[in-house]
């Protein structure tokens, strides 16, 4: 009877160990996690790059949490030390990547993965150059400035989004060296564009180009309810079509009914929304350039200069400008109220902008500029992209439907088109005295 006794109290204390070692590994596990996060955080701050670099790939492994251990370390650090923000801006690869600490994927089908581990729909950024790089495509620039820092915005897509991002093609650059040991090196054109897609790397809706924080906010809630809406019908892709036609459609017709009543408080003649005039594929960078205001300020006074053709034959009527240029900037004066830079943002362009210049007429600027250019893109550029899908295109479940959208995005609307590799810098028509470009 003892015996028995005793084998039934050791058995208990056995059960009651195992137990107790079972609820604790979770917890050791943690720990373990957090001392190999610590120890990696440490590594990647090394001047020694070998270590640094290997240490940040191990880093983007942990996604949005590796982002934050680094971020928290270093907080304090970070605005007053380049080296420590170039290290998380590579464990970000973003730029800039202290004001948003946001984790982007560089390759689509492991932001898909991930898409269908979470339940999260995928914000796919298309841009010239790296969005990694000081000199990426202005708008993109510019996303790093006014949209990605903005507290909404940012924690939006950390919550929501699964992000990625992937470059059109390589920004193009001109350098101007003045002689004397001054050089001025400026990006010349290219436009960007978000895509969200759905798990499967399906495109359901696209925002183009530079917008309020507040606007783009908007449009990234529509977006998600609609993928959201086409994820409830386990693969049923008639029905999926259905309802994406019908969001469109909606969505288009919400933006013709603004753009007339916009039209009717400024007292301008009404005229329909779409459709836009064909344009000439060949069409320059500077006319491309044009086409959005925060663009036009930085790239034309450099595209003017470096052009080979008088300003008046490059820049023929834009088949977009359905007003005048002063006519959309009194349109945008209706949104302007609308139009706000947080501190996170203030915060990157004070440490961008040279001493002497005025911030708050910057600021004002700059605000003014994104005013236009909301507007511009919702009424001409998004309105094009609302109808193509309301019309059933775009809408197969192949994968090569992104590509296609992507490819008439670029060479239809942002005047970039990928046959011309010159963006319409070089005339071969013309003699200018050089050996041939190559």
């Amino acid at each position: 009877m003892m015996l028995i006794k005793t084998t039934l109290a050791n058995s208990c204390f056995t059960l009651l160990s195992l137990g107790a070692i079972a609820i604790s590994s979770p917890q050791v596990a943690r720990a373990s996690e957090h001392l190999s996060l610590d120890s990696l955080v440490q590594q990647a701050a090394s001047k020694d790059q070998a270590t640094s670099q290997q240490a940040i790939s191990k880093l983007r492994e942990f996604k949005n949490e590796g982002v934050d251990a680094f971020w928290k370390a270093y907080q304090k650090d970070l605005p007053n030390n380049p080296q420590l923000r170039a290290t998380l801006d590579a464990i970000c690869q973003q730029k800039d990547c202290d004001a948003s600490k946001l984790y982007w994927h560089k390759d689509l089908e492991a932001a898909k993965t991930a898409s269908k581990e979470t339940g999260k729909p995928i914000l796919s950024l298309r841009l010239l150059g790296n969005l990694n790089d000081e000199l990426s495509c202005a708008n993109s620039r510019f996303f790093r400035t006014a949209l990605y820092p903005n507290a909404a915005v940012s924690q939006l897509l950390r919550d929501r989004f699964i992000l990625h991002w992937q470059s059109e093609r390589p920004v193009p650059k001109v350098t101007i060296d003045f002689g004397d040991g001054r050089k001025l090196e400026q990006t010349l054109t290219g436009n960007s564009i978000h895509y969200v897609l759905d798990s499967d790397g399906r495109p359901v809706d696209a925002i183009p180009g530079l917008y309020s924080p507040q606007a783009f906010i908007e449009n990234l809630k529509d977006a998600e309810r609609a993928v959201s809406s086409v994820s409830n019908f386990n693969g049923d892709l008639n029905l999926r079509r259905e309802i994406l036609v019908k969001y469109h459609r909606d969505r288009y017709a919400k933006l013709e009914k603004n753009w007339r009543s916009d039209l009717t408080r400024l007292r301008l003649p009404t005229q329909p929304l779409l459709p836009l005039a064909v344009t000439d594929p060949n069409s320059s960078a500077m006319l491309a350039s044009r086409l959005t205001v925060g663009k036009a300020m930085v790239e034309l006074p450099t595209l003017s200069r470096t052009t080979g053709e008088p300003l008046a034959e490059v820049t023929p009527p834009s088949p977009f400008a359905k007003l005048s240029d002063a006519n959309w900037a009194r349109l945008a004066r209706l949104y302007q109220n609308r139009v706000y830079l947080d501190q996170g943002s203030l915060n990157v362009m004070q440490r961008k902008l040279s001493p002497s210049a005025s911030m708050s007429n910057v600021v004002s600027s700059f605000e003014r500029a994104i005013a236009q250019d909301t507007v511009r893109n919702e009424y001409v550029f998004h309105a094009q992209i609302h109808n193509w899908f309301a019309n059933g295109e775009f809408l197969n479940s192949d994968t090569a439907t992104l590509t296609a959208l992507n490819r008439r995005v670029y060479d239809e609307l942002f005047l970039t088109p990928a046959s011309d590799p010159w963006l319409g810098l070089v005339n071969e028509n013309v003699y200018t005295g050089l050996s041939k470009v190559n």
